[in-house]
């Protein structure tokens, strides 16, 4: 048989040929992370016309991908995080059927009318979307599988099996399903994601999910120093040569430490800071009290699922668990206190937008309350309190608005 009717037109060393499959699953994820996921879905980061239209067109070339349809279900999922509603929750679907179809979950979702009514606002609906992309989604992945046997052969059936499964496994299953079930939550935001590590090498910053939830707008997935988000690596890449902007930041954590005083500039910068003060709270105060009832020996009823039991966002806790947090805080009047502290500064924030003036007044009588608690980790909380001061005051960037954080689309 004549070579090139085994290898194609073009012929690899098989390094070659592994690392041009590589090169291009990669290229497909960076469309998904840029394009679909940060620019279309969110609108935080804004790619050059050029560049946006050859993500689109190379998204439905190797994967037979419609923006609006990605957009739609992704903004779904956000709107009904692990409720009812969800596209592809395991804790809906369990973890099995989310980790191995989970695009399968996706194409339903993506075919219901209504999501994409209800959803997919704003996606491309130029006469290239109307007559080419959404109309023959399947002729663009066609063409893609016939380019690859001609130029490379038999080999390219190997390489067509590893990338055509990538997407569905790695964004499907692995960030929908693992990402939602297993891995470190930096951010108590009111739904089941989490951080899954090290996958950031194979699917661009898209395995830091919880920091996602906890601020959705923001284009730069990594928070705390150790994390890397690819795809926030060729965004600044980008940034340079003027292929892209960034519309909005994630709030960072402001603090001016000589400061002592409450004002109704703290009430903003504590709500627009909250899921650092949050994560800070279980830090500084939660775990120290734990540790402290542990030490004491006073904690022989102490379960080792106490500390996920008060740190856990309310939502996330079923009945059972619910039952077994009265009990702890019934048992432990300094976990009762330490819990309703947390609980009533949150009311605050709730309110904060009505009237400050109030806010404010709840803030200062909540922080008194907990000089006057005997609780040495609580007491210094509060004193650190109104050391968070907002954005600008300590010369950091403008961050974004945190309503769209956790619960915006």
């Amino acid at each position: 048989m004549p070579a090139h009717l085994v290898y194609g037109v073009v012929r690899l060393p098989l390094w070659g040929y592994a690392a041009l499959t590589f090169a291009l699953i990669q290229l497909m994820f960076l469309g998904v992370t840029l394009y679909l996921h940060r620019d279309q879905a969110h609108g935080g980061l804004i790619l050059h016309p050029p560049l946006r239209h050859f993500f689109r067109f190379w998204l439905w070339f190797c994967s037979g991908t419609v923006t609006r349809q990605w957009v739609a279900v992704h903004r779904r999922h956000h709107a009904f995080a692990d409720e009812p509603g969800d596209p592809h929750s395991p804790v809906l679907f369990g973890i099995r059927r989310v980790l191995l179809e989970g695009y399968e979950l996706y194409v339903a979702a993506a075919r219901d009318p209504q999501i994409l009514a209800n959803y997919g606002r704003g996606t491309p609906d130029d006469w290239l979307e109307r007559n080419l992309y959404s109309r023959f989604p399947k002729l663009g992945i066609s063409m893609f599988i016939v380019l690859q046997l001609a130029m490379f052969g038999v080999p390219a059936i190997c390489m067509l099996a590893i990338q055509l499964a990538a997407q569905p496994f790695f964004a499907a299953g692995v960030i929908n399903g693992l990402g939602h079930h297993l891995g470190y939550r930096s951010f108590e935001v009111p739904n089941a994601a989490t951080n899954i590590v090290p996958w950031g090498v194979l699917i661009a910053g898209e395995e830091l999910h919880n920091n996602h939830h906890a601020f959705a707008s923001s284009p730069k997935f990594s928070v705390q120093r150790w994390e890397i988000d690819v795809g926030w690596l060729f965004i600044c890449v980008f940034r340079t040569l003027g292929l892209a902007s960034v519309r909005r930041l994630a709030p960072t954590s402001n603090l001016m430490p000589d400061r002592s005083s409450l004002g109704a500039d703290t009430v903003r910068a504590l709500f627009a800071q909250r899921m650092h003060v949050l994560r800070d709270y279980r830090r500084r105060v939660i775990r120290p009290v734990l540790r402290e009832l542990i030490r004491g020996q006073s904690a022989a009823g102490l379960s080792r699922g106490a500390p996920q039991l008060l740190a856990r966002h309310p939502r996330l806790l079923d009945e059972q668990a619910r039952e077994e947090l009265r009990q702890l805080l019934d048992r432990y009047e300094v976990l009762r206190a330490v819990i309703d502290f947390r609980d009533r500064l949150q009311q605050i924030w709730d309110e904060a937008s009505a009237s400050q003036a109030r806010a404010l007044e709840r803030l200062k009588r909540l922080c008194t309350e907990a000089e006057g608690s005997g609780i040495l980790a609580l007491r210094k909380f509060a004193r650190r309190l109104p050391t968070y001061v907002p954005a600008g005051s300590v010369c950091e960037p403008r961050p974004i608005d945190p309503s769209s954080g956790a619960d915006a689309m």
